[in-house]
């Protein structure tokens, strides 16, 4: 019998997949727990509709990212802070100090968790800082931490 899943199932399939499974186990375990339909023509009817709406959903979101990634490719950020000896700085630069900076003095709205840094700054300095916009969209800024 083929059935539609609403959600993955270990060993069984993964959500919106069409699989072939023993009328038993559809009828006595699938079907009453509610984690498949049967695969009628109006069912396969919406899960086409559903992906399609996904596709389209999928694309906006890598164009917007991909817009966004030309604006940030003029971006460069100098961070000006206080520091002791040698360069070093009271505290240290993350994400997230990235983030509100980006957010007040350039406009841009971006979520910290999306900003990879490879360890905290703590001197005086450039570094290329990663910004993961999509899955295929990322793109390298310059930060320059300059004494206050």
């Amino acid at each position: 019998m083929k059935v539609i899943l609403k959600q993955d199932i270990k060993g069984t399939g993964k959500k919106d997949e069409i699989i072939n499974v023993a009328e038993g186990y559809a009828r006595n375990y699938l079907f009453p727990k509610g984690l498949a339909v049967e695969a009628t023509a109006g069912n396969l009817k919406e899960l086409a509709r559903k992906k399609k709406s996904q596709d389209i959903k999928e694309e906006r979101e890598l164009q917007q990212a991909q817009e966004l990634a030309e604006k940030l490719k003029k971006v460069s950020l100098s961070i000006p802070v206080k520091t002791g000896e040698g360069g070093r700085l009271f505290g240290s630069i993350s994400n997230r100090d990235i983030a509100e900076i980006l957010e007040k003095e350039k406009g841009l709205k971006i979520d910290k968790r999306k900003i990879e840094l490879e360890g905290t700054i703590k001197e005086l300095g450039s570094y290329p800082v990663t910004i993961k916009l999509h899955q295929q969209v990322s793109v390298q800024i310059q930060v320059k931490i300059v004494e206050a």
